[in-house]
């Protein structure tokens, strides 16, 4: 991802492929992502879900610049389930998002080709059922300013379309909004010019 780039594709909700070979059934899930902590409790409700299923393999891909990712085989051999899987959301070019393949085995050994093209075919199932998005990547800013000058914050929020996350009205004020990244400088530059507003960066989502 360029510098300037401050957008990404994902998907906007779950979706489900499938994949069968020679008896033997690969069941894929994709899943939007925003963090690691999730994969756990989804990987566990699919084995809740799947408990005769020989295999769970996945594979994720992480933030805006694609930089993290992680994959699992689940004891299939060595690059030929969580690297496929991975496959898919690079060659699909998108980011948060998890794909589980749960695969119950039919009888007969697919060999090393087979199963990567099984798991591969299963991901990019479940990749063609969903509903891909492109978001931008935002910063979060908390801002505080005295009741008096609340007005003008809110005209440049309104002027520049900001999403406001939450709002506390009071003598002092706090608002919590989200700035696309290429906005940050021009939205930051008027709001500080506003009599006693506090700016204080967050996180970027």
């Amino acid at each position: 991802m360029s510098l300037f780039e401050d957008s990404y594709k994902t998907i906007a909700k779950p979706s489900e492929g499938q994949f069968k070979d020679r008896g033997s059934k690969f069941l894929a899930y994709a899943y939007p992502l925003r963090d690691e902590a999730a994969v756990k409790e989804k990987v566990a409700a699919l084995k809740a879900q799947h408990p005769k299923a020989r295999h769970h393999c996945w594979a994720y891909r992480l933030t805006p610049d694609r930089s993290v990712f992680r994959i699992n085989d689940d004891g299939e051999p060595s690059g030929t389930a969580g690297r496929p899987i991975l496959n898919s959301l690079l060659s699909a070019d998108i980011t948060n998002v998890l794909i589980v393949v749960v695969r119950y085995f039919g009888g007969t050994l697919l060999g090393v080709p087979g199963l990567i093209h099984a798991y591969k075919a299963a991901a990019q199932d479940a990749l063609a059922a969903a509903a891909i998005v492109e978001l931008t990547v935002n910063d979060v800013y908390r801002i505080t300013v005295a009741y008096e000058q609340l007005n003008e914050v809110m005209r440049i929020i309104k002027a520049e379309d900001l999403n406001v996350l939450k709002q506390e009205f009071d003598n002092q004020c706090v608002v919590e909004l989200e700035i696309r990244q290429t906005q940050v400088e021009q939205v930051l530059g008027k709001l500080g010019k506003v009599d006693g507003t506090g700016i204080v960066f967050l996180k970027t989502v």
